[in-house]
């Protein structure tokens, strides 16, 4: 692996870990009872993923141009399975670290609360003080936690597969539509343009399916319709249906470029 794929797979697996991690605004929402600032905590963390996902993109692209003029293109295909596993691994991380978030965003949203600036909350992450709160936040999922799992979901079958399928398809599908212009040189410009024949079916099951049931479950808790604990689990069954859906993407990864690659030569 050289360093060039090293930087790649190291961004996605921060897109990914941030991905992850952004569930726990919600806990932390639910648990201060500040769902308004826990969900600007959460947008914050939105746009520091998709500023790095910005960056992700010319990598990759660079990589399949290089590939192309070298006649290296045999070995990309390994290059994006790996790619594609660092976003698993991260996935999993960000699982383990759901507590550790959740009280990290606690302590943010009361820091936040008493001083009314982003600024500040930022130049607070990075002092001793912050750094000091960061180390304290550190929690680890306990065997407690792992028997609570048994208990009941919160949400159902249908929207645990439903967010299985639009995590496989969102993570395959700026790579997938990048690999789709190795395999159709002829037209890899409007091949990297598709992607959204891919992100576009997983964003209307992420807003139509997925984010309404946790957006009425959170509601809930605030009423106190629906306990707080219960909610925990329905976090953590959505990030491992997130998990899932990263692993199923390696088999969604090369139909779907050769679908893009199909589409470039028709539009």
């Amino acid at each position: 692996m050289d360093q060039k794929l090293v930087i790649i797979c190291l961004l996605t697996a921060g897109i990914n870990l941030i991905g992850t991690l952004a569930y726990a605004a919600r806990i932390a929402g639910v648990r201060t009872g500040r769902i308004a600032m826990s969900f600007a905590l959460f947008n914050m963390l939105v746009l520091v993923s998709r500023t790095s996902n910005s960056f992700l993109g010319p990598f990759l692209a660079k990589r399949i141009e290089m590939r192309l003029a070298s006649g290296g293109g045999d070995a990309l295909l390994g290059d994006f399975r790996l790619v594609l596993l660092s976003a698993t691994i991260a996935v999993f991380i960000g699982i383990v670290m759901v507590p550790t978030g959740q009280r990290m965003f606690v302590k943010a949203i009361g820091y936040f609360q008493r001083h009314r600036s982003t600024a500040r909350l930022l130049l607070r992450t990075a002092s001793p003080a912050g750094l000091m709160a960061i180390r304290q936040s550190i929690a680890w999922p306990t065997r407690g936690h792992m028997r609570a799992m048994k208990k009941e979901r919160g949400v159902g079958w249908g929207v645990l597969l439903g967010n299985v399928l639009a995590q496989a398809l969102i993570t395959v599908g700026v790579l997938a539509s990048l690999y789709a212009g190795y395999l159709n040189p002829a037209y890899r410009v409007t091949a990297s343009q598709l992607s959204a024949v891919i992100n576009g079916v997983a964003t209307i099951l992420l807003f139509a399916l997925i984010d309404p049931q946790l957006s009425v479950m959170t509601d809930d808790v605030v009423e106190g319709r629906v306990d707080a604990s219960l909610f925990r689990r329905t976090i953590v069954w959505i990030s491992l249906s997130r998990l899932v859906g990263t692993v199923i993407a390696q088999a969604f990864f090369l139909p779907a470029a050769l679908m893009i690659a199909w589409i470039a030569n028709h539009v």
